[in-house]
C-alpha cells in the first residue's frame, strides 16, 4: 500500500500472506486486526482497537526503514499484542518511539535501533516470550514487563548503553507472576541519599540504577545486575580480579523504603569479557524497587568451623571427586545449591554430605535442568546455608555463596 492505512473494521492477514505498508497504518476504536502472517511496516503504527493473532499461529509484525518510526495507541496490552516481532531501522538513534503499551508472545528480534520508551510506553513480555540481538544500537529504553514465572534478562539500557538486569523467580508455576524493570543511567543520590545506609556499605554506584518491581504475585526473585567500565564508576569494578575473602567485595544494595537506607543484597561477580561483567544476588531478594552496585565491608560474623574446598576434580583420583564443605556434618539442617554461569540451577539438596549426599559434577537432586547428566567443566556458584548455634544457645541461619571450579568432568 503506498498510502496511509486505516482500518475501521475487521482486517486479517491470512498464514502465507505477506501485507506491507509503506505509509502511516491507523487501526481505529472500532477495528479489529489479526496477523497471522507477515506484516512489514515502514512508518508510523498506532492502535486504538485491537491488534493481536489467532491462537497457534505465529504472526511475524516487522518495523522497518530508515525514519523515525512512531508505536502508539491509547489499547491496553491485551489489545496490542504481537507474536515476533523486528525492530531493524538505520536512522539516528533512537528510531523508534514507544508511547503505547505493546504485548510480545513469541520473540522480540531487537536487530537494529533503540526502542525508546515515551509517557507511557511499555513493552510486556509474556510467559515463555524471549528478546535477541540485544546490545548497545538495539535494546529497550523503557519500561519492560515480563509476566510469568520465568527467569528473564530484561533487555533494558539508557543512555546509548546496553544495561541488562536479570530476575530469577524461585517459585515454579506461577504464570500470572508479573515483574517491571528500567535501566537509569544517572546518579540515584538526589532521590536516594547514598550518605543513608547500612553499617557495612562503604561506596554506592553514583552514575546509575535499576528499578525492579514485581506487579502481581507473591514470589521472591534473585537478581543479576551487569556492570561495565563504560558507565559503572572506577570504584566499584577496579581490583574485581584480585578481590579476596578478607578484602572489600561488590555487591547489590537495595533502597528500603521503610527504613529509608541501603540495605546490602549480597552479590558474586562474574567477569566478563571487553569490561563486563554481573554481579549475582543468589540470596532472595528481602524486597522490590531501586537497586544499585556498591562496595561493602566483608561480614564479620560466628560461622562454625565451616572450611569450603571449591575445588572439585571428579576423576577417580580420591582429590577432590566431590564439593567438599568440612564441617558441614555438624550443621545437617542445611542446604546446597549450585548454579552455573547463567544463573540455572543444577543441583540443589538438604542435610549435605549425609550416605553420599554430594555434588560430583553431575545434576541431581531438585535441579531446573535434566537430572542425573554430567556437568561441563566451568565456573559454576555455590548458596550454603545452614543452621548455626552460638555458645549462648541462640540459633541463627548462615549464608555463604562464592565460585565453585568444575575441572575434568
Amino acid at each position: 500500500m503506498q498510502a496511509q492505512m486505516a482500518n475501521t473494521g475487521e482486517m486479517s492477514v491470512l498464514p502465507g500472506t505477506t501485507l506491507s505498508t509503506y505509509l502511516d497504518f491507523d487501526n481505529t476504536p472500532t477495528a479489529t486486526f489479526t496477523n497471522d502472517g507477515e506484516f512489514h511496516v515502514f512508518r508510523n503504527f498506532n492502535n486504538d482497537g485491537k491488534v493481536s493473532f489467532t491462537s497457534g499461529q505465529r504472526g511475524y509484525t516487522l518495523f522497518e526503514g530508515n525514519r523515525l518510526q512512531s508505536i502508539s495507541g491509547n489499547a491496553p496490552s491485551d489489545y496490542f499484542k504481537f507474536y515476533d516481532v523486528l525492530f531493524n531501522n538505520s536512522s539516528p538513534q533512537p528510531p523508534f518511539r514507544l508511547s503505547g503499551t505493546i504485548s510480545i508472545s513469541g520473540n522480540s528480534d531487537l536487530l537494529n535501533g533503540i526502542v525508546k520508551g515515551e509517557g507511557d510506553g511499555l513493552a510486556v513480555y509474556e510467559n515463555k516470550a524471549t528478546h535477541s540481538n540485544t546490545d548497545n544500537d538495539s535494546h529497550i529504553d523503557g519500561y519492560v514487563q515480563k509476566n510469568g514465572d520465568e527467569e528473564f534478562w530484561f533487555p533494558i539500557g539508557n543512555g546509548g548503553y546496553h544495561r541488562p538486569a536479570k530476575i530469577a523467580p524461585t517459585s515454579p508455576n506461577a504464570p500470572t507472576d508479573a515483574f517491571i524493570g528500567k535501566y537509569f543511567l544517572e546518579n540515584s543520590n538526589a532521590l536516594y541519599p547514598h550518605a543513608s545506609k547500612a553499617g557495612n556499605v562503604e561506596v554506592i554506584d553514583n552514575t546509575e540504577y535499576w528499578t525492579i518491581d514485581r506487579l502481581d504475585g507473591e514470589t521472591e526473585i534473585m537478581l543479576s545486575l551487569t556492570w561495565n567500565e563504560l558507565t559503572t564508576p572506577e570504584f566499584i569494578w577496579r581490583g574485581l580480579e584480585g578481590s579476596g575473602v578478607e578484602e572489600e567485595k561488590v555487591t547489590i544494595v537495595r533502597w528500603n523504603e521503610e527504613q529509608n537506607l541501603w540495605v546490602d543484597e549480597g552479590g558474586i561477580v562474574d567477569r566478563g569479557n571487553g569490561g563486563t561483567g554481573t554481579v549475582t544476588s543468589f540470596f532472595t531478594t528481602s524486597g522490590f524497587g531501586v537497586f544499585t552496585l556498591a562496595k561493602v565491608k566483608r561480614r564479620v560474623e560466628p560461622e562454625g568451623n565451616i572450611v569450603i574446598y571449591n575445588g572439585v576434580t571428579p576423576n577417580g583420583d580420591g582429590k577432590n571427586d566431590y564439593f567438599f564443605i568440612d564441617g558441614i556434618t555438624h550443621y545437617p539442617n542445611n542446604r546446597v545449591s549450585i548454579y552455573n554461569r547463567w544463573g540455572v540451577k543444577v543441583f540443589e539438596t538438604t542435610n549435605y554430605d549425609s550416605d553420599g549426599n554430594v555434588f560430583n559434577g553431575i545434576s541431581h537432586g531438585r535441579a531446573t535442568i535434566q537430572p542425573d547428566s554430567k556437568l561441563p567443566s566451568g565456573t559454576y556458584f555455590y548458596v550454603l546455608t545452614y543452621e548455626f548455634s552460638s555458645p549462648s544457645g541462640n540459633k541463627r541461619n548462615i549464608e555463604k555463596a562464592g565460585y565453585l571450579y568444575l575441572n575434568d568432568n
